[in-house]
């Protein structure tokens, strides 16, 4: 079994021109610097570059393009807010809020449209997303949660229950009990579009060094091991990286996902499974998994297998414990029976950034020129190219509808200091796990008693 291909896993279906980019080796000024060569720091980039093709920009990265989530990511162009409407709507109002999620929406599109544009192949089909529940307490809180969306009223088809025999007619998956379904979601190869924007931006003129960490930056400056890179605007891009930052360490929680994915499928198993549209598909349990149908016919399923290690201790070259493989393969079967003698060539894992209320953010200083963005809780793909648009908009001081969306200069405390950070997170996924074994063994439409727990405790 592969552990990650040098991280970039998603080359087995066919990447070309895959560049190796040469370090920072001299000291330099530009207008912009962007710490991260991942979407987020690509897609302001981009941005930047296309609205002022003047400014010099540059972009550096620790490892290479897309080393981190954009990489590895699940693959799901999604129309989702990163983190809780409600605790966006204290921030900015409910109209604010209904703003943003109609930002969201609008970003699928805009993301399809410009990798069309730039002639990017992403694999992209733009077929929607299944929410499915396998017990009576995952069809309340899928119910619960549908309502409240539907409730936003934002002038698109969004979220809508569907019977069982609907769901099984787009996939056919044992003990379904409830579904719901919404068109604002593509399902895409991740590695292509981070690769991609790459090659794009670089055509519009930015710089990007690979091999180049930033070990310190402050009001006008960014300091590798050996030279320093002087700018009006800094702009932090580092999302699950963030954390090894001087005075990171608990702004933002590096939360480990992991990921399998099988051999090319047979056409007799995919009859068996269905699934002909390769909507992007996830279960309604506490401890969630995400699952994506490729281009070459795989099966690629992923969750929070060890979602933690203390003092922000990851591997990040993305291995990935037996462990977690075979809980992973566990889920695989649950939903897809036909797969049990499936092999399963790789396994991958990565940091998602996760702030403490769960609520992503954008911000920019136009007196100091430091700005970030990120905290996307593993629903970056679509939200880096909203948050792009705005640091672009924000740095260019352009006042415009998406600068005014409340996950602008969102204010969240620290996460705790070790050991409790460590104890905190062990806990709640523990009381998830817990309590979605306790669902599954009962036809109770309640809720775990230990879920609303952890909810409230993790700052959900």
């Amino acid at each position: 079994m592969s552990t990650s291909r040098e991280v970039l896993w998603w080359d087995a279906s066919g990447i070309d021109g895959v560049a190796t980019r040469a370090a920072l080796e001299i000291d330099a000024s530009f207008d912009v610097v962007i710490i991260g060569a991942g979407y987020t720091g690509l897609w302001s980039a981009y941005y930047l570059a296309t609205l002022a093709p003047s400014l010099k920009i540059a972009v550096l990265e620790s490892e290479f393009v897309g080393f981190g989530a954009s990489g590895r990511n699940g693959g799901w162009l999604a129309a989702s807010v990163p983190g809780s409407l409600s605790l966006y709507e204290k921030h900015g109002g409910r109209s604010a809020v209904i703003e943003l999620v109609k930002a969201m929406i609008a970003t699928v599109d805009e993301v399809l449209h410009v990798t069309e544009e730039l002639e990017i192949d992403i694999d992209a089909i733009k077929s929607g997303c299944i929410r499915i529940a396998t017990s009576a307490a995952q069809a309340a809180r899928l119910k619960a949660d549908v309502a409240v969306e539907q409730m936003l009223e934002v002038g698109s088809q969004g979220w809508r229950m569907e019977s069982v025999p609907e769901i099984s007619e787009r996939i056919k998956i044992p003990n379904v009990v409830a579904g719901a379904y919404t068109p604002d979601c593509a399902r895409i190869n991740p590695a292509k579009l981070v690769i991609g924007l790459a090659h794009a931006v670089e055509k519009l003129g930015v710089k990007i060094y690979e091999k180049s960490p930033a070990e310190k930056y402050g009001v006008g400056y960014v300091d590798t091991a050996h030279h320093r890179l002087r700018a009006k605007s800094i702009i932090r891009a580092t999302e699950g990286f963030t954390c090894r930052l001087p005075k990171q360490t608990r702004r933002w929680l590096p939360m480990n996902s992991s990921m399998i994915a099988t051999e090319p499928l047979s056409p007799e198993i995919w009859r068996e499974i269905g699934w002909d549209h390769a909507e992007t598909l996830s279960d309604y349990a506490h401890a969630y998994t995400y699952v994506q149908r490729t281009i070459d016919g795989r099966i690629a399923i992923g969750g929070r297998g060890n979602p933690y290690a203390y003092a922000n201790s990851f591997d990040a070259l993305g291995n990935t414990s037996e462990e977690t493989i075979a809980s992973l393969k566990l889920a695989l079967h649950r939903f897809f029976p036909a797969t049990q003698a499936v092999a399963i060539p790789f396994a991958w894992s990565g940091v998602l950034a996760v702030p403490r209320d769960w609520c992503a953010g954008v911000s920019y200083d136009k007196t100091s020129g430091l700005g970030w963005a990120g905290g996307y809780t593993g629903q970056g793909v679509a939200a880096s190219n909203l948050a792009g648009r705005t640091i672009a908009d924000l740095v260019l001081l352009r006042s415009t509808a998406i600068t005014a969306l409340p996950w602008i200069d969102r204010k969240n405390r620290n996460w705790e200091p070790e050991p409790f950070r460590w104890l905190g997170v062990q806990a709640i996924y523990g009381a998830y796990r817990r309590a979605d074994r306790i669902e599954s063994n009962r036809s109770s439409s309640g809720s775990a008693l230990l879920a609303r727990f952890a909810d409230i405790f993790s700052g959900r």
